[in-house]
């Protein structure tokens, strides 16, 4: 292992002003999106899709680090036989790839999920090393509800994601551990603030115990936040404010940076969390997004499949990475939201 290596990779996909797009969605997942804007969820259209986001030349070059893509991605060339690992690394971002397998029902644990993919995870880290890829995604899901999570499911996916972790750096790859309490209950967000907080705490035990070098990794977590369902919703302030305090006390500044997921919430409230998180003063690691939705859907809802809107896609797409690379900076004012409406 060259931490060396890994770190100036780790420090790259996290640098201000720029964040990952999460263009990883599974097969199943892109075609429910796709069903929402009527369009078929064929290999070629993926294929179009995706080649429409990596060949937008100003959101790429100036606000994207770097692309998780799937499995299926990561082997495509775009139309003109170009790989799309090669249009990411010409716009100067650099390729990652998810290497999980989904999740499974955990034994014992009604209710609660375990992320699988570990199997043959090592031959299938260097053949995608041999095809670009420089850092990996693995995603483990913690649910808040009544009795849940249990101490099991936390241990569990902990010890898996610094499995993956220690396999990734192993191979020369930097991973993206993705820690996910999720914001689908009715919690609010001090419950959430309190099961973050031990997955994170559980996570760096993990991670530790495993030998993972902590200066060549990112962490990818969710914002302290309250459940959707929720009758108290907390302000744009108290997500910034519960976060950092969350953060500075669970994730070691060795760790070059953290890139939050969105989790779920809507393209601007993702923007102005991370916006605020920014106003707090200065932070000992890079904090930075690593959105799928909240990047994508304005772009999905524009091309709508057609080739005649390839432009109007790219457009939408630049806007969105713009307003995010601005909240990675703490310069996004949401009058910049109305201006481009």
């Amino acid at each position: 292992m060259n931490l060396t290596e890994l770190n100036k990779i780790a420090t790259a996909m996290v640098v201000s002003g720029k964040g990952i797009l999460a263009a990883d969605e599974s097969s199943g997942t892109i075609k429910k999106r796709f069903d929402t804007i009527g369009v078929d969820s064929t290999e070629d259209n993926r294929r179009d899709y995706r080649e429409m986001l990596f060949r937008s030349t100003e959101a790429m070059s100036q606000y994207i680090s770097g692309v998780i893509l799937y499995d299926e991605t990561i082997w495509q060339d775009a139309k003109d036989g170009t790989p799309l690992v090669r249009l990411i690394e010409q716009s100067g971002a650099i390729p990652g790839i998810k290497v999980d397998e989904g999740t499974q029902a955990l034994p014992m644990c009604p209710g609660e999920l375990v992320t699988v993919g570990l199997d043959r995870l090592a031959e299938r880290l260097k053949k995608y090393h041999e095809r670009g890829a420089r850092f990996a995604k693995w995603r483990a899901v913690i649910d808040i509800g009544s009795g849940i999570p249990s101490m099991t499911a936390i241990s569990v996916n902990a010890h898996a994601l610094a499995r993956y972790a220690a396999l990734c750096q192993a191979a020369q790859i930097v991973p993206i551990v993705e820690p996910e309490v999720l914001m689908d209950g009715d919690h609010d967000i001090d419950r959430c603030y309190e099961v973050t907080t031990r997955v994170l705490n559980k996570t760096f035990q993990e991670l530790r115990v495993q030998r993972v070098a902590l200066e060549g990794m990112v962490l990818k977590p969710n914002m302290a936040i309250s459940g959707k369902k929720s009758p108290k919703q907390a302000s744009v302030e108290e997500v910034a404010e519960k976060t950092v305090w969350l953060l500075k006390a669970c994730v070691p500044a060795a760790v070059p940076g953290i890139a939050f997921l969105s989790g779920g919430q809507s393209d601007e409230e993702a923007t102005a969390h991370l916006n605020a998180m920014h106003k707090l003063g200065p932070l000992p690691w890079g904090l930075t997004f690593s959105y799928g939705r909240a990047l994508q859907a304005a772009p999905q809802k524009a091309w709508s499949g057609k080739a005649e809107n390839v432009a109007a896609g790219q457009a939408a797409f630049s806007h969105r990475a713009r307003m995010n690379g601005l909240a990675s900076r703490g310069e996004w004012q949401n009058s910049l939201e109305k201006k481009a409406a």
